[in-house]
């Protein structure tokens, strides 16, 4: 099995040992055990407040694309609207999802190194098109870019739109997410990166109004929304849980309460920064646009001219670091550091860094 000793890859991130030794334990069966339904609701309150919200939290079994897609199947209805905010892969993307189970979907559509800047172009969408759901990605980890929520959330109220969508995976728990003053009725994460867990946990808040539209879909598949409503009152969830992942997720939760939100977000500025200025240095060029804001989770850089980035990514292998290459029109021209969770370390960022500089020595003429 390789390993590698500089993990800096955009998630999933390096599991601290605290982590993973906290899903190393044997349990009985969690449908059935009042020590799980405790852990189960430490684990929402503790995501309560690194999420910003006092909303249910839903916890479920299965990688980031399980709430992805749980959430739009328990909200929409055939030929509702959708108004897509798409600025990289993920914002494309969930347009695309939204499409493939009947609803009518409009995007607005930014390059993927720029950022929401302008709310005019969405707000005269939002009065064109009425849509029943807003959907945004907060961080789009293939560009290293990282959309304000908050002016969007304000359009949702002032014109209303019922529902606001916000994939934060790659945020949340990295810098702030604030669902309820930003008004998220539906605010996606991830187990795999700033949790620093592994890749088998996804939740997602609830606001009032989502679960009265969840109500009257009543979409029932394995990733519905709709059981979990009653599941912590009643103790009856729709699948057995994962004691393990949640345990996981629960300890990945609690490191970064015990380090302080203030405190974890000012660590992963801090990272984030000095590797850019490193970057600098090297003559390497960052991905996004210079008016675009940069995510403090995730750097995304250009693979310089004349470098190939399987080779790049080879000879960073060499040297002990892997880093994350990108997709859709970015794949092979755009290179990621995931300075997030347990991997924004100065320390390890310094190495991962060091690797960088020693592996385009031996490429660059």
């Amino acid at each position: 099995m390789l390993t590698y000793p500089i993990p800096m890859t955009p998630g999933p991130v390096h599991v601290p040992p605290e982590v993973m030794a906290a899903g190393q334990v044997d349990y009985g069966a969690a449908d059935l055990e009042t020590e799980f339904l405790d852990l189960y609701n430490r684990t929402e309150a503790r995501l309560r407040i690194i999420m910003g919200t006092r909303n249910p939290v839903v916890i479920h079994t299965g990688e980031g694309m399980i709430a992805l897609w749980g959430a739009l199947k328990s909200c929409l209805a055939p030929c509702d609207r959708v108004l897509s905010i798409a600025t990289g892969v993920f914002g494309d993307g969930i347009g695309e999802m939204a499409r493939s189970i009947g609803a009518e979907v409009r995007k607005v559509s930014l390059p993927c190194d720029e950022t929401v800047t302008d709310l005019g172009p969405i707000e005269a969408a939002i009065k064109d098109f009425k849509p029943r759901m807003i959907t945004a990605v907060h961080c789009e980890t293939p560009s290293g870019t990282l959309n304000p929520i908050d002016g969007i959330g304000d359009l949702k109220r002032r014109h209303g739109v019922p529902l606001l969508y916000v994939d934060a995976v790659s945020s949340v728990g990295g810098t702030p997410v604030s669902t309820d003053e930003w008004g998220i009725d539906l605010c996606l994460g991830g187990s795999q990166k700033c949790l620093s867990s592994t890749p088998g946990m996804a939740f997602l808040s609830v606001s009032d109004a989502a679960w009265e539209i969840v109500d009257a879909v009543g979409y029932v598949g394995y990733d519905a929304l709709k059981p979990f409503r009653t599941a912590q009152e009643d103790f009856y969830f729709p699948y057995t849980p994962n004691w393990h992942g949640v345990a996981m997720l629960d300890a990945g939760a609690g490191r970064i309460l015990d380090e302080g939100l203030s405190e974890c977000f000012t660590r992963h500025n801090a990272v984030a920064a000095d590797c850019r200025g490193r970057l600098a240095e090297m003559g390497l060029s960052l991905f996004p646009k210079a008016t675009a804001a940069p995510s403090p989770t995730v750097t995304a850089v250009k693979v310089p001219e004349g470098v190939a980035w399987p080779d790049l990514d080879a000879a960073l292998r060499k040297e002990g670091a892997v880093m994350g290459g990108s997709y859709g029109p970015m794949a092979g021209k755009v290179f990621r550091l995931g300075h997030m969770g347990s991997q924004a370390d100065p320390d390890l960022a310094s190495k991962a860094l060091d690797a960088l500089e020693t592996a385009l020595q031996q490429l660059l003429p």
